[in-house]
């Protein structure tokens, strides 16, 4: 098991976990690009969004739905915040685990990249 996601699913790798259920899980980023940068992920190891099957595709909007719901709770909902889902090389995904970046808590700018 080389993937870090799938250690910190396993309890591996420690890290700070804000959310969990059957099917997601959510913890800091270790490098924050702001005052709030959580990852959600799926505990089941799904490379990108890309491979995700048919019957997969529901994940992607409980991935969003527990985003909203983890702005709310870290008070950035209000003032607004970003959801980023990179894919390949190009796209920037460093980690091939499908994952969601929640970024908040200060003014971000226009500029994607």
């Amino acid at each position: 098991m080389d993937c870090i996601f799938c250690q910190i699913v396993a309890g591996k790798i420690p890290s700070e976990i804000i959310y969990q259920d059957e099917e997601l899980i959510a913890f800091r980023d270790i490098n924050p690009q702001a005052p709030t940068h959580l990852l959600i992920i799926p505990r089941k190891h799904i490379p990108s969004f890309a491979q995700l099957s048919q019957a997969e595709l529901p994940l992607m909007g409980r991935m969003v739905t527990v985003a909203n719901k983890l702005a709310k709770d870290e008070g950035i909902a209000e003032t607004g915040y970003r959801l980023v889902v990179n894919y390949g090389e190009w796209g920037g995904q460093v980690v091939p685990h499908l994952h969601m970046h929640l970024l908040g808590g200060r003014r971000l700018s226009g500029k994607i990249g």
